[in-house]
């Protein structure tokens, strides 16, 4: 489901997702069962998420705005977004406590 949001070319949300007041970059990826928490239930505001260019969600992540995820970042499969991730990191855990630069993983691209 998509509502208040802007899709960029070549970008995918194929599965079942719920996207609203977001915007989404040209080549990103939204993984299966992403959603975006956009609401915040005691201020009664509604905020925006904002996926880069080339960047990737993994399936069941939970994106909470206001949150920034940078152009070519990867959010892990079940990471609960809860901070801005810089451009090329990975995003892990529940909720995220760790942000890398993809080139300092210990693994071959």
């Amino acid at each position: 489901e998509l509502k208040k949001t802007k899709v960029g070319a070549r970008t995918n949300v194929s599965h079942l997702s719920y996207v609203g007041d977001a915007t989404l970059g040209s080549g990103a990826n939204v993984g299966a069962g992403t959603i975006t928490a956009n609401y915040d239930h005691i201020t009664k505001v509604k905020a925006r998420t904002i996926l880069g260019d080339g960047a990737s969600t993994g399936s069941n992540s939970v994106l909470v705005a206001p949150v920034h995820i940078g152009d070519n970042a990867v959010v892990g499969a079940g990471t609960v977004v809860t901070k801005d991730v810089n451009n090329n990191s990975v995003c892990v855990g529940n909720p995220s406590r760790e942000i890398k630069n993809i080139q300092d993983l210990p693994y071959d691209q």
